[in-house]
């Protein structure tokens, strides 16, 4: 073998060795990284909708291996079966958990269930409670902003824009006031605010909640609620078409625009993971969009029923810092005081508040039930 040719066959041999030794180093760091599932406690919760991307969060997902050593499988309810139905797993077994998206349900599945109404025999809570929170908020565009802040509607203050007088939009609404009353020519029809549909959504429930403890003037009692049930149906008459999902919604208004959704009710949250998730979508669009604080909002509360001892030890988990700003930054969900350190310059999202203040209780269920059947009837 010439020299020349022996020369090149020593590099392929070394070439040869080096990529089998590289491939046998990852494979080897591939498999420390990997989770023993064995040595970690199985974790079944039966979980409503609003959050399953911040529950697949690969982070979140390794800090509950890691740290927790809890492998957890959500299984998706709907809010109301949750509450009404036997909640067990496929195979008939029992769930470690409950995690609704409203505090309205979490209440009342701590009460007995009504036989009357067929509801299932319950599991007995041990623990629990508000979980991830975000407020309502409207979005809006800039030339509506302005027009309502002409109108003594809304008001700027440092940074942050707050609907000041909810009962005068709510008015302008219910008299079928014309944008183009407010100075918004450019805007065709009557002044709205576009929603899910309260009648099949959880979060439209939760807005006609806000609605009706605003035209109740905070105090909703069985009274009030009467007085007050027919002008809130004929607010509902006046909305039109509505979605069926936030998700849907909010879609629309940010393909849309000003002309084809000058405002809608959603949460806080939504712009939140819209930034994280779609960075380059949300700059084409941030100078643009305005997000609307009414005083008061209402919270829409996640919680968490813990059932046994396995329960337990994942609740404990969501007290977790890192697991908190990973609620808070990624998916814009508020864990509390000592949770997630909220500094809202971060996210970069212009009229977020460092704190929501003024605020009004959820409903019960019994008067979201009233609600919600007077009018769908």
């Amino acid at each position: 073998m010439k020299k020349k040719q022996l020369v090149g066959f020593v590099i392929f041999i070394v070439i040869i060795l080096a990529i089998i030794g590289i491939k046998l180093v990852a494979d080897k760091k591939s498999e420390s990284n990997e989770v023993d599932l064995a040595n970690l406690t199985n974790v079944y919760v039966a979980t409503g909708g609003g959050k399953e991307d911040f529950l697949a969060d690969k982070d979140v997902v390794k800090i509950m291996q890691d740290k927790y050593k809890l492998n957890v499988t959500y299984d998706g309810w709907s809010n109301g079966k949750l509450i009404v139905n036997e909640l067990v797993r496929e195979d008939g077994s029992k769930y470690n958990a409950m995690f609704c998206s409203d505090q309205r349900f979490y209440d009342y599945y701590k009460l007995w269930p009504n036989k009357e109404k067929g509801e299932a025999d319950r599991y007995n809570v041990l623990d629990g409670g508000l979980t991830l929170n975000t407020p309502i908020v409207i979005y809006s565009w800039g030339e509506v902003v302005d027009g309502l802040i002409s109108e003594g509607i809304v008001t700027e203050k440092e940074g942050t824009y707050y609907i000041t007088d909810m009962d005068k939009l709510l008015q302008y609404i219910l008299e079928g006031k014309k944008w183009s009353d407010i100075g918004l020519d450019m805007l065709y029809g009557s002044v709205n605010i576009a929603s899910t549909d309260p009648v099949t959504s959880s979060p439209g429930a939760t807005y006609y909640g806000l609605l009706l403890s605003i035209m109740c003037g905070g105090n909703v009692t069985a009274e009030s609620m009467e007085e007050n049930l027919p002008k809130l149906k004929e607010f509902y008459i006046k909305s039109g078409y509505m979605n069926n999902t936030p998700a849907d919604l909010f879609e629309k208004y940010l393909k849309t625009g000003l002309g084809g959704a000058p405002m809608i009710v959603d949460y806080e949250k939504s712009i939140v993971e819209f930034a994280y998730e779609n960075p380059d979508g949300f700059n084409q669009v941030k100078d643009d969009i305005r997000i609307l604080y009414p005083t008061p909002t209402i919270w829409n509360s996640h919680c968490i029923a813990t059932f046994d001892a396995e329960g337990n030890e994942f609740l404990k988990a969501f007290s977790d810092k890192d697991i908190s700003q990973i609620a808070w930054d990624r998916y814009g969900f508020r864990t509390g005081i000592i949770g997630g350190n909220y500094d809202v310059s971060s996210l970069g999202i212009s009229g977020i508040p460092q704190a929501i203040t003024s605020t009004v209780s959820s409903l019960k269920m019994d008067m979201y039930n009233k609600l919600i059947d007077y009018l769908d009837n």
